[in-house]
């Protein structure tokens, strides 16, 4: 027998015998007598190492235990048995470096702490670098608000139809998950869709704005919650007329005259927006859009833009002019020059077909809002 397994049996054979922190002396001189040799170690050597690791784990203080977390749970070759039972303890700062970095732990252990410990235990096995779709369906069931963010912008995560399911269910009224879920390029179409039919403005905003790639997803979307808000309104008030013939598409907005009326509207949303006055730049902005005043008077007190830039866009405003309606709207909390900086580049990145069919959404869930009520 070589002598680090000589030493190893005399560590075996005298626990019981020693008083704590002789204990704690003896786990961090076979910390370090592992960590230096497992190349060397057969897989029977180490799985005796491994018994001898959990013999002792439970006679040592919590500090010695969450230091042989914190030296074995990123090591690749560490023990199995140790790394379950330091991913168990009830102590996250022993249970964290463990369940975090450990590439050892299996899933039925991941699993097992998911349904069975405190939500930073979830927290932490939800900053794993990979994550299969069963761990991923309990963090998402039974982790509370952060878990779910975690786990959502975790992009080595795996998630099956129902993880999905759970996720696109608990962003109604959730932002921020809102936009983590819609942002994957995994979430399957449909679910991607029933998402933007509660997601908020600013949410909807956001995935036009960042996610190019999905911008024919977006638009399918759109143009299917938006038919459902038609049906709803015909269902509701079979005896209402036809909409309103300014909310419908106008082959007159081609021609010259119109052209040259909405450059004079421009130029006097541009003045009263400099002038600042309120009620004429939301009324002048309204007419433009098609949208209802109120409706705009809300966007321009909402601290997101992301439906100014959509309206804005939408209507052909160049980016001076769209400055200058976000200006506006800061009132006496002027934007940062950084943040500026940030809408326009996301102001331009939007695609005005895109930003018509959003503005297109909201004028008629407007109406249908109007008439339900």
């Amino acid at each position: 027998m070589s002598a680090p397994l000589a030493f190893l049996r005399e560590i075996d054979t005298t626990i019981a015998q020693s008083s704590r922190p002789q204990c704690a002396e003896m786990v961090r001189h076979l910390t370090d007598l592992f960590l230096v040799n497992a190349d060397q170690y057969s897989d029977d050597e180490i799985a005796l190492i491994d018994d001898v690791f959990v013999r002792m784990v439970t006679t040592i203080e919590e500090s010695a235990r969450a230091l042989l977390a914190i030296r074995l749970g990123p090591y690749s070759k560490a023990p199995p048995k140790i790394l379950s039972t330091l991913a168990c303890d009830d102590i996250i700062d022993i249970a964290s470096p463990v369940l975090t970095q450990g590439e050892q732990i299996d899933d039925a252990t991941l699993i097992k702490c998911a349904k069975t410990k405190s939500q930073e235990h979830l927290l932490a096995i939800s900053r794993r670098k990979s994550l299969a779709a069963a761990v991923t369906d309990v963090l998402v069931e039974r982790g509370d608000q952060q878990v779910v963010w975690s786990t959502a912008q975790n992009a080595g995560a795996k998630f099956s139809s129902g993880g999905f399911t759970t996720m696109v269910n608990r962003s109604t009224g959730d932002d921020m998950l809102a936009a983590c879920v819609g942002a994957r390029p995994d979430i399957p179409p449909h679910l991607f869709e029933k998402l933007l039919e509660t997601a908020s403005d600013v949410v909807r905003g956001k995935l036009v704005a960042e996610r190019p790639r999905a911008r024919d997803d977006i638009d399918r979307a759109v143009d299917e919650v938006t038919e459902k808000i038609r049906t709803e309104v015909a269902n509701h008030a079979p005896q209402d007329a036809a909409a309103p013939a300014h909310d419908e598409p106008q082959d007159a907005w081609a021609s010259v005259e119109a052209r040259k009326l909405r450059q004079m509207q421009v130029k006097k949303l541009e003045a009263h927006a400099k002038a600042g006055h309120f009620e004429d730049t939301v009324a002048t902005l309204a007419q433009l859009s098609n949208l209802p005043a109120d409706f705009i008077e809300r966007k321009f007190k909402d601290d997101h833009v992301e439906v100014l830039l959509i309206i804005a866009k939408s209507i052909g405003l160049s980016w001076q002019s769209t400055k200058l309606l976000l200006a506006f709207g800061a009132g006496k909390n002027p934007r940062a020059l950084g943040d500026m900086r940030r809408y326009e580049i996301s102001f331009a990145r939007l695609d005005q077909s895109t930003a018509e069919k959003i503005v297109d959404f909201h004028r008629k869930r407007e109406r249908a809002a109007a008439k339900l009520h």
